[in-house]
C-alpha cells in the first residue's frame, strides 16, 4: 500500500540512484573495466589463432594486430592510467649474466669540431652480449634442440639441430661465425597488446619472495587469475603475461653480493604448455632465466627443479623459443606494477632490430590503472 510520502520517497530514490550511477561511471576502475570488457569481447574474433605458415619466423607475434591494439586502447584512454617502466637501468655495475663475457661501457671524452659550435659525447661497448644482459629479450633463434641427448663425445652434432618453424642449423646458422640468417631478433614486430600481471609473490609466497627453484604451475596461474578478479577475461590470445615472483627485488646496482644471477624461481613445464595453448605472444618474469634454477644448479651441485628426464634442464627456454614460438623477456622490473595492483594494462615492447642477433636490450612499458 502506498503511503502519503510514496512519491517523495520514489523521487529521492531516483535522484540517489542517478547520483550513484554518475559517481560509479567516473570511477577509474569501473570505467576501465567497462571499456576493457567491450574491447575484449570485440577482439575475440579479430585475433588470429593460427596455424602459422611453414617456415614462420614470427611465432606467436602473428597474433598481433587490430584486435590486440584495440584491447590496448581501452587502457590508454582510461582515467588515471599511468606509465610503468618494466626495465632496469643498464650500467657498468648492474648484475651480469654468467653465460657470457662481462659487459661494460667506456665513456669517451667530449669532442669538439673545429670551425663549429658543436660538442659531441658518446660511449663504447666493451665485450659481452648487450642483448643478453639487463632487461633483455630472446630471439626465437636463441635456442634449438636435438632429437636425442648428446653424450658429449666428439664434436656436437649441430647439423641435426632443430629450430622453431621447422628451420635447420644450415638455415639458421650455417657457420660458426655466422649471424642468425633466420629467426633473428629483427624479425620480432613491435609488440603492442594487452598484458596481464600475475602476482606470484602475493599469492604463492604470501608476500615473500619465491624461493630459488620454485615452480609457478598451471594451477598457480589459474588460481592467480581467479584471485585477482580476472576470470571474466582469463588469458587471451595475443596477451603478454608478466609474472612477479619477487626475485627481481634482489636486483641491486651496484651488484655487490653477486647472487641475483645464481638462481631463481621460474615457470613449470605445464605452465609453459598452458600459456602456449592460450596463444600468448610473450612471457616475462622478474628473474634471470624464465626457467626455475635451484641454488647450486649452475655449478652442477644441484639438479634442475624439473629434472633431466628429457635432457632439457632449461625446458622453458626450449619450449617457448624452439617449439611454441613464444617470445620471452628476462629481468623484467615488475615491482611497481605489482605494488599498485595494475593487473591488466597496455604494454609496448620494441626490441632493437639488430640483424642476425639472438637477443636485444629492451625497454618494455605498461600503461594501466591501479586497482588498489
Amino acid at each position: 500500500m502506498k503511503g502519503p510520502n510514496y512519491k517523495a520517497h520514489m523521487y529521492c530514490a531516483v535522484i540517489l540512484t542517478a547520483l550513484l550511477v554518475m559517481y560509479c561511471v567516473h570511477l577509474p576502475a569501473n570505467a576501465q573495466s567497462a571499456a576493457q570488457r567491450e574491447a575484449v569481447e570485440k577482439s575475440r574474433s579479430m585475433v588470429p589463432g593460427g596455424p602459422w605458415p611453414a617456415g614462420d619466423q614470427k611465432g606467436m607475434a602473428n597474433t598481433l594486430g587490430p584486435g590486440t591494439w584495440m584491447r590496448c586502447a581501452a587502457h590508454l584512454a582510461a582515467d588515471g592510467a599511468q606509465v610503468y617502466e618494466l626495465n632496469h637501468v643498464r650500467s657498468n655495475t648492474m648484475p651480469l649474466s654468467p653465460f657470457g663475457r662481462p659487459l661494460s661501457y667506456t665513456f669517451t671524452p667530449s669532442v669538439s669540431l673545429p670551425g663549429t659550435k658543436h660538442v659531441f659525447n658518446g660511449e663504447q661497448v666493451n665485450g659481452g652480449e648487450p642483448g643478453a644482459q639487463g632487461t633483455q629479450m630472446d630471439a626465437l633463434g636463441h635456442f634449438a634442440y636435438y632429437d636425442n641427448v648428446w653424450d658429449g663425445k666428439g664434436d656436437a652434432p649441430l647439423e641435426g639441430a632443430k629450430y622453431y618453424g621447422g628451420h635447420s642449423q644450415k638455415d639458421v646458422k650455417p657457420a660458426s661465425d655466422s649471424p642468425l640468417l633466420k629467426l633473428g631478433i629483427e624479425n620480432v614486430p613491435p609488440i603492442v597488446t594487452s598484458a596481464v600481471l600475475l602476482d606470484a609473490k602475493a599469492h604463492m609466497g604470501n608476500g615473500e619472495t619465491l624461493e630459488p627453484g620454485t615452480l609457478v604451475t598451471k594451477a598457480d596461474i589459474d588460481a592467480m587469475v581467479e584471485a585477482q578478479g580476472l576470470s571474466w577475461r582469463g588469458i587471451l590470445p595475443g596477451d603478454v603475461v608478466y609474472i612477479y615472483t619477487g626475485w627481481g627485488d634482489n636486483w641491486a646496482d651496484p651488484d655487490k653480493d653477486k647472487s641475483y644471477y645464481a638462481m631463481g624461481p621460474g615457470l613449470s613445464m605445464d605452465a609453459a604448455e598452458y600459456l602456449a595453448e592460450r596463444k600468448i605472444v610473450l612471457v616475462a618474469l622478474d628473474n634471470p632465466f624464465t626457467d626455475p634454477v635451484a641454488k647450486g644448479q649452475l655449478q652442477r651441485k644441484a639438479m634442475p627443479p624439473q629434472g633431466m628426464d628429457q635432457g632439457l634442464p632449461f625446458y622453458i627456454h626450449h619450449y617457448n623459443l624452439a617449439v611454441a614460438g613464444i617470445h620471452q623477456i628476462q629481468n623484467a622490473n615488475l615491482g611497481a606494477l605489482a605494488k599498485n595492483k595494475v593487473w591488466t594494462s597496455c604494454t609496448m615492447i620494441l626490441p632493437l632490430r639488430s640483424k642476425g642477433h639472438a637477443g636485444s636490450p629492451v625497454r618494455p612499458v605498461a600503461i594501466g590503472v591501479s586497482h588498489k
